[in-house]
């Protein structure tokens, strides 16, 4: 039988409904409903974690002793085609040319560079060859290598990109070199020798007028770290004559000044009239502008140029992995180089590499209670996530160790509450007024910075490679 031969009422007896649908019950039933959520929020432990000092009038001065090490930042190179020249006024990043302005001599010496490009596993230096010439690393990776007392070769440091090594060759002709210098990738190198130097200098009253000041600052007396000595007398007996001194501070201090960040919130009145239950649409509006806000604040306390903590990492802070990935050899020298380290910070997929690296060392991250949450660690270290750390599109990445705290001369948030309409610390909200078209302004601020007290208070590995190796 055919669905044209059954008749038109047994149709309709047999699809009667019997009860009311859930689509009509749904207009009577109040729906269960969440807060709006938001992807963009993370866990943000670098705000957590830094100890905040309240920056009255808008700035923090950094007051240190007096430092007569200078010029330990990393030269920058322009290339065309396969020929690289190191930029003329990079050339002052080095510490013999710190502060030396003149342009025409930074260009004749940057013209006497020589270009080398090399193999990896190429010897470029070795150990007790003359020292006769600068080598200034514009591409790849060299390993530094020493004899260890027991015989056999000891690492002393990776190399990279803008770093360089020789430099005292410029000046001092009786030492060889105490270390080798082996590529581990290919690249390039621009050396330049003591003979071309001079021939500069010669020819150059201001260039050797800057030589003869800077042989006679590094000839004062100095610790290991390079502030100006603290004269002392310990071990003697009877009345020795004891010395006289003082301790002595930097004339120009750096200064922290508070960075903003800010928006214009905007909600129509009938919004905030009508539709304003169960939840209140103000407040989940403000709520969500508040955790945008705080995720940039994060952003820029990381990768700002002026106060983010990639940036102003010491030079001597900043180590390269001994083959990529990271190891926990890696993370111990990472650790070493401070007292106290309070945390390591790390993109996530970082904290994964990491994990791989111990996976293959037959060893197993510690886990210590950050807070309630377990959290993974390496010494007693907590290794904490931070995605706001840049992934290069080479997928490596870098990892931050820090040591917090003013009592500790570590790495301190800026920041200042009391503000007028705070919504949060250091955070406020204020009210712009109505417009013609009915909508309702508020403007979102927050002020922040971050402040290292002492160059050893925060170290980076960079380019830790986090893409997993093929098998």
């Amino acid at each position: 039988m055919t669905v044209d031969s059954i008749p038109e009422a047994q149709i309709t007896t047999d699809a009667q409904q019997q009860s009311l649908s859930t689509a009509a019950a749904r207009n009577l039933a109040t729906t269960t409903k969440s807060v709006p959520q938001m992807q963009e929020i993370t866990s943000r432990w670098l705000l957590r974690m830094l100890p905040w000092v309240e920056a009255q009038g808008g700035a923090y001065r950094v007051n240190r002793r007096l430092r007569h090490t200078v010029g330990d930042g990393r030269t920058g190179f322009v290339q065309d085609g396969a020929t690289v020249r190191v930029i003329p006024r990079e050339l002052a990043e080095l510490s013999l040319l710190r502060g030396f302005e003149d342009t025409d001599v930074l260009t004749a010496l940057a013209d006497r560079c020589t270009q080398r490009d090399f193999a990896a596993g190429e010897v470029l230096v070795e150990r007790g060859s003359p020292a006769d010439r600068i080598h200034l690393i514009a591409h790849g990776r060299v390993r530094q290598t020493s004899g260890g007392k027991y015989g056999g070769e000891i690492a002393i440091a990776v190399l990279a990109d803008g770093d360089r090594f020789g430099e005292s060759a410029l000046l001092d002709s009786d030492n060889p070199h105490d270390c080798t210098f082996t590529a581990e990738t290919s690249g390039t190198l621009l050396t330049l020798s003591r003979a071309d130097f001079a021939a500069v200098q010669a020819s150059a009253p201001s260039l050797q007028t800057h030589v003869d000041k800077f042989s006679s600052r590094t000839r004062q007396r100095q610790n290991k770290h390079g502030e100006a000595e603290i004269a002392l007398s310990a071990g003697h007996v009877g009345e020795a004559q004891l010395p006289g001194t003082f301790v002595d501070y930097e004339l120009n201090p750096r200064l922290y000044e508070l960075s903003v960040a800010q928006t214009v919130l905007r909600i129509h009145t009938r919004v905030a009239d009508v539709y304003n239950g169960p939840m209140n649409q103000t407040e989940e509006q403000l709520r969500l502008t508040t955790e945008a806000l705080r995720e940039r604040q994060e952003y820029e306390l990381i990768n700002n140029r002026e106060f983010g903590l990639l940036h102003n990492a010491d030079f001597k802070q900043r180590i390269q992995p001994r083959s990529g990935p990271p190891t926990p050899d890696d993370m111990d020298d990472l650790l070493c180089r401070r007292r106290g380290t309070r945390l390591f910070l790390a993109h996530p997929r970082t904290i994964a590499a990491i994990g791989r690296g111990f996976n293959a060392c037959g060893l197993c991250p510690d886990h210590v209670d950050l807070g309630g949450q377990s959290v993974p660690a390496w010494r007693g270290v907590p290794i904490l996530p931070c995605n706001k750390i840049p992934v290069s599109k080479e997928q490596t990445s870098s990892i931050i160790a820090m040591r917090t705290g003013e009592e500790n001369q570590g790495v301190i948030g800026l920041r200042q509450t009391g503000l007028s309409d705070e919504y949060e610390p250091g955070l406020s909200v204020r009210f712009m007024g109505i417009n013609e078209q009915a909508i309702i302004s508020y403007l979102v601020s927050t002020y922040y910075s971050a402040a290292v007290l002492l160059p050893d208070a925060l170290g980076v590995m960079e380019n830790v490679q986090i893409a997993p190796r093929p098998h």
